[in-house]
């Protein structure tokens, strides 16, 4: 079987409209125009994440990145862009469209997530605004809140390490949809996070509150969930190694750039024989460390195929995107 690195179709704009507006009751009001990018859609099979919208936030940024216009406009206001308080929303995994739309790539950003940004750094705070400016799509209003991705690295703007547990606030965080995610940083360090609501504990939401597993209720299942981290088990750096540089060159050589720590956004159980040999401090149900991904280079894989493939060094080559955490500062 080959795997597919290929831009996959989006959803429906029916489809779309509906899994983002399931959370109606919870106060969900933000559905997009448009459900994503239908351009460069191969036909493939393997299905496709939930409805990105046309645009990417305010800004139409496609890979220089710059703050969401909506930021500015939010930050005068003290909530979303009307002057009224804001849903509880603070976190997602960033949605496979979104990483598209924002990289200007159907195979993703990689290992790089610089996004416009330069010095040292720049891997995080890059992040930090793809965060921002998906969070934006979503809620508009919401990049106000400070968002940070879940990343650790070797080197920060002080030349220090930086620790993904110590970036992005201490709680409660919660979906979308205001399910919660977790009450403080205690519960959410943990395999799944503790308290977690049971409906998403084993399939994280992505900025739509649509499950990360099977983002197109009516396509299978698909192998998505490496997600970026840099982090072990208790939230810290894991290794130089394993953050491509501090998030900073995707170009897929081992020997500069190491293979980055992934963690599972939905748990692996039941591999058996097809379990990575070595697995470090995590486990296969881990969120922030389960296994180390075989390179930096940009690729997508939604089709199960087991562990990573040592030659394909790619971060999506155990089954994924190059999708990253995110947290916002405040619930």
């Amino acid at each position: 079987m080959i795997r597919k690195h290929a831009l996959v179709p989006v959803l429906s704009l029916a489809a779309a409209l509906t899994l983002a507006c399931k959370g109606d009751d919870a106060g969900d009001s933000s559905a997009s125009e448009s459900a994503g990018t239908d351009a460069g859609s191969t036909g493939s099979t393997s299905s496709a994440s939930s409805g990105a919208s046309e645009s990417a936030g305010s800004s139409g940024s496609t890979g220089g990145g710059g703050s969401s216009g909506g930021e500015s406009e939010s930050a005068t206001s003290g909530g979303s862009t009307t002057g009224e308080p804001l849903e509880p929303f603070s976190f997602f995994v960033t949605s496979l469209e979104s990483i598209q739309l924002l990289s200007g790539s159907e195979q993703g950003f990689g290992g790089d997530l610089r996004y416009g940004e330069e010095g040292m750094g720049a891997g995080l705070r890059g992040a930090d605004k793809i965060c921002a400016e998906i969070a934006e799509m979503s809620m508009p209003g919401a990049s106000v809140k400070e968002w940070r991705a879940f990343l650790s690295a070797a080197s920060g703007e002080d030349g220090e390490v930086v620790h993904a547990k110590d970036r992005i606030g201490e709680g409660p965080w919660y979906d979308r949809l205001g399910r919660l995610v977790a009450m403080n940083k205690t519960d959410l360090l943990t395999e799944r996070p503790t308290g977690m609501d049971p409906t998403i504990i084993d399939d994280f939401p992505n900025e739509w509150g649509v499950p990360n597993h099977q983002p197109d209720p009516n396509m299978p299942e698909v192998d998505n969930h490496d997600t970026l981290t840099g982090t072990n088990a208790k939230g810290e750096l894991y290794a130089a190694t394993a953050t491509c540089l501090d998030w900073t060159s995707n170009k897929g050589d081992l020997a500069s750039e190491g293979r980055p720590r992934v963690g599972h956004s939905w748990p692996r159980y039941g591999m058996g024989g097809m379990m990575p040999p070595q697995m470090g401090d995590g486990s296969m149900a881990n969120w922030m460390s389960s296994l180390d991904e075989a390179g930096c280079a940009p690729g997508i894989n939604l089709i199960e195929m087991g562990p990573p493939i040592p030659g394909e060094v790619t971060v999506g080559s155990g089954g994924g995107y190059g999708g990253i955490y995110c947290f916002a500062l405040t619930p």
